[in-house]
């Protein structure tokens, strides 16, 4: 006889009597995890994409959804997503452990910026080798175009598992919504879960290309500072007006949903 059982992460269970605000977060944060794994944008059962719950939820305290940490992104759902306050408190009675790095670096920036209602973490080949260069991003494609003046760097400084990092890596991104944490990998922050996509997104993409055009040990095409201004406030995909990314992330979210619909549980 078979006695295999399904992991904790297959569990069904919905929260009883949620906000439908709150509902409707843990979904969207759900179908995310779950393109995240589709794209290959997973470290075994590392890293983390955040949401803060809305003023409607929460009363006006800050408080955000987290992947269980020993979960792989494809076994993330809706309901065994972690809900925990900006010190770590465990606020929706899941068992679930939650990874202090990933509770470090987003509390930190869910707290310190006030659009920060999403920010997500990848530690992709293409981002972390472009994050160990020297020079980081250089402005040679049509994806690094799109980001002129809008990425940020903070020094590497070990594992982020120290409070204290928090002020700094604050300091370091300022106003800008695409990071590079040196030596480390990417991360993006955004008003939305969609337009935080699109703009990891595009970092994302930047990068591969750049590995790529690197890679080939010829001399490499720089875009000058003017067209990549001009292509950076002429690219929609950021923008609220225009949707900021929710178009092409409900794309995603339809593919994810013929391949397994089971996120929503």
């Amino acid at each position: 006889m078979n006695t295999a059982t399904a992991a904790p992460a297959a569990s069904s269970l919905v929260h009883p009597n949620l906000h439908p605000d709150e509902r409707a977060a843990r979904e969207e944060l759900a179908a995310c995890y779950r393109v995240f794994a589709m794209l290959g944008w997973v470290e075994m059962i590392y890293n983390h994409i955040t949401v803060r719950l809305p003023d409607s939820v929460t009363g006006g305290e800050k408080q955000f959804l987290i992947n269980p940490f020993g979960l792989h992104y494809s076994e993330v759902t809706a309901s065994n997503l972690v809900k925990i306050d900006l010190h770590g408190n465990v606020l929706d009675g899941s068992t679930h452990k939650v990874n202090p790095a990933g509770f470090v670096v987003h509390a930190a920036i869910h707290d310190g910026l006030a659009g920060a209602h999403c920010v997500m973490h990848t530690h992709t080949t293409a981002g972390v080798a472009v994050a160990c260069l020297k020079e980081g991003l250089q402005q040679t494609n049509f994806y690094t175009a799109q980001l002129h003046d809008m990425v940020a760097y903070h020094d590497f400084e070990g594992i982020t598992i120290h409070a204290d990092e928090g002020p700094r890596l604050l300091k370091s991104i300022g106003n800008r919504n695409a990071v590079i944490l040196r030596n480390h990998g990417l991360l993006a922050w955004g008003q939305t879960l969609p337009q935080t996509f699109a703009i990891l997104w595009t970092l994302q993409r930047a990068c591969e290309i750049q590995m790529a055009t690197f890679s080939m040990g010829a001399a490499v095409l720089p875009v000058s500072e003017d067209i990549a201004r001009r292509c950076t406030r002429d690219a929609l995909q950021f923008s609220p007006e225009h949707g900021a990314g929710q178009d092409v992330f409900n794309a995603l979210v339809r593919q994810v949903d013929r391949i397994d619909p089971s996120y929503r549980n």
